[in-house]
């Protein structure tokens, strides 16, 4: 009993300070130890230190020799640096990768005022960051987002400040441009951006998860293009981007006049989104899983990548092939070119190889 207690107090302070995975695992073998010469039962399904279970360490409950432990990536993640905000959450998921929750759970991730602005400062920072080279968004708590929070902008909107209509109309066509950057924003952000979608995905976070390149969604996810049910017709994103995402007119045009709900292997089906995992555990840490394998690519090549992908998107497929002709003819020269042949020739992984940052 002495040697259990002796274990658990040493695992509570190893959390306590953060140790290596290492002394952690050996800690925990010594409880359970003692947990197996007290029960008389084997101890499976335990894992050496090395394994990725042991990363990221947190400990969820602790009472007495029990201990209980929540072995996720997303709990132990530290804040981004130069990254604070009300409504948006920025952590540093992993070298090279950022984690963008929308942070509003108890509103069900609601878009006010605070998060059209913060949003925009966001992925400016984020564009500029050398270090960053994927982004995963999600949302934090039961839901992606309910979309427009109504409440808060409904005196912007409905309550205009001009002496007549024309300057209401100046005044309403800058509020709407405004709120259009702050989708288009994650668009031009040269860094891959993932959206990891659980539960609802409605009105506004339909405009937001079209302008990102890559989504995967939770089995609970359903989408709604909601804006008709309140009145008014989409207007920062979703009419122009989902049609070019899904390409199904037809379907489109179903969903935007219907507000109905697409569940997600109907999502999947129609290629809103690339995968459906189990849950949001499983999702998000497949999400952050690509953004990781992403990053180990070289910069120079993904974000020249992304660039003329949406640059073919709404052009012709001859000036698309002009475009990235002028795009590699400085591009061809980087050193990044000769270190990934040279790892594919040695049979080496990419992530094994170290790129400038750009």
């Amino acid at each position: 009993m002495a040697a259990g207690i002796v274990a658990s107090r040493r695992l509570r302070d190893l959390l306590s300070r953060r140790e290596s995975p290492l002394d952690l695992w050996w800690c925990i073998a010594l409880s359970c130890c003692y947990s197996s010469c007290r029960t008389g039962k084997p101890i499976r399904g335990h894992e050496g230190p090395e394994s990725p279970k042991f990363r990221g360490l947190t400990a969820s409950n602790y009472s007495g020799v029990g201990i209980s432990l929540r072995l996720t990536g997303s709990s132990a993640q530290e804040e981004a640096p130069d990254h604070s905000y009300e409504s948006l959450r920025v952590t540093s998921a992993q070298k090279h990768v950022l984690h963008v929750q929308i942070n509003r759970p108890n509103k069900r991730n609601a878009m006010n005022k605070a998060f059209w602005r913060e949003m925009v400062e966001c992925f400016n920072k984020i564009s500029r960051d050398a270090d960053c080279r994927a982004v995963v968004i999600s949302g934090a708590g039961k839901m992606f987002s309910a979309g427009i929070d109504l409440m808060h902008l409904a005196s912007d909107i409905l309550q205009p400040k001009g002496d007549d209509v024309a300057r209401n109309s100046w005044y309403l066509r800058d509020i709407l441009t405004r709120y259009q950057e702050t989708f288009s924003v994650i668009e031009k952000c040269p860094k891959p951006v993932i959206a990891a979608i659980h539960g609802g995905c409605i009105g506004g976070g339909v405009n937001l998860i079209t302008a990102c390149d890559i989504r995967y969604c939770a089995q609970d996810a359903f989408f709604q293009v909601k804006e008709v049910d309140v009145g008014l017709a989409a207007d920062v994103g979703t009419l122009q981007r989902l049609p070019k995402v899904i390409g199904n007119q037809s379907l489109v045009n179903e969903l935007a006049f219907t507000a109905r709900k697409m569940m997600a292997d109907e999502a999947l089906g129609c290629g809103l989104v690339s995968r459906v995992l189990p849950d949001k555990e499983v999702m998000l840490d497949a999400a952050l899983a690509l953004a990781a394998e992403i990053s180990s690519k070289s910069p120079v090549a993904v974000q020249g990548t992304k660039v003329n992908l949406l640059y073919s998107r709404d052009h012709s497929v001859a000036e698309s092939l002009n475009y990235v002709a002028s795009w590699n003819m400085s591009m061809l020269q980087t050193q990044d070119i000769a270190k990934s042949v040279q790892a594919v020739t040695e049979n080496k992984e990419l992530k094994s190889v170290t790129f400038s940052k750009l």
